[in-house]
């Protein structure tokens, strides 16, 4: 599937290759007002890897954008993702991970964050995630592809600010969707509600990443 980039290239001029994806994190869970649409931010230098079992999810649908924000030295800088939203999804064994690297005295300092594994899954409402890799096996119910990103009506809808995108550019969208075997890098994540279930989060010295 196709995603398209902004900034300051056209967006009839640049795509980007996209695939039907979508996961989440949980190192915040943002509540907005009536829950309904995800706010935009600047992200951080750093890009994180999230894994889980399995993703069930409700009201998808996936379009092209760019998020922006800075390096860990303070530059400014843009990277395209695929974003992809739902109304409402539900994650079995999720596992976030996060690597800081070039600490003085300390070298690499990981973050790894799991919940989920107790038996009752992570549930998100109006969940939108900015892919910039994802692996895993994707089955979809009910799905258009090619439809214009602003006049999907299966998903949450766009969401603006910081990772606007094309509302006439290409999205898919589907009434349902079932991954498993996720294994994703992202730079960002907001939801209307995150609920964790057995949430533990540990600090590593080293590299110690989710997969």
């Amino acid at each position: 599937m196709e995603s398209q980039v902004r900034g300051g290239t056209r967006w009839k001029r640049f795509a980007v290759v996209m695939v039907p994806s979508v996961a989440a994190t949980a190192a915040v869970g943002v509540a907005l007002a009536q829950g309904a649409l995800a706010a935009s931010f600047s992200v951080s230098g750093q890009s994180f890897k999230v894994s889980a079992d399995k993703l069930e999810g409700e009201g998808f649908v996936q379009y092209g954008a760019i998020a922006t924000g800075k390096t860990l030295d303070g530059k400014d800088a843009a990277h395209p993702v695929a974003v992809s939203a739902f109304k409402h999804a539900e994650l079995t064994n999720m596992c976030q991970s996060v690597v800081t690297p070039d600490i003085p005295m300390v070298g690499s300092v990981s973050l790894q964050l799991k919940a989920g594994g107790n038996g009752t899954a992570v549930a998100a409402d109006n969940l939108y995630v900015d892919i910039a890799d994802l692996k895993a096996n994707a089955t979809f119910t009910d799905i258009n592809i090619g439809v214009a990103a602003g006049s999907s009506t299966k998903g949450p809808g766009m969401k603006g600010g910081k990772e606007q995108a094309n509302p006439y550019g290409f999205a898919q969208e589907a009434s349902k969707a079932v991954l498993t075997d996720v294994k994703q890098t992202a730079w960002a994540t907001s939801a209307g509600t995150f609920k964790l279930s057995g949430l533990s989060m540990k600090l590593h010295k080293g590299v110690k990443e989710c997969y």
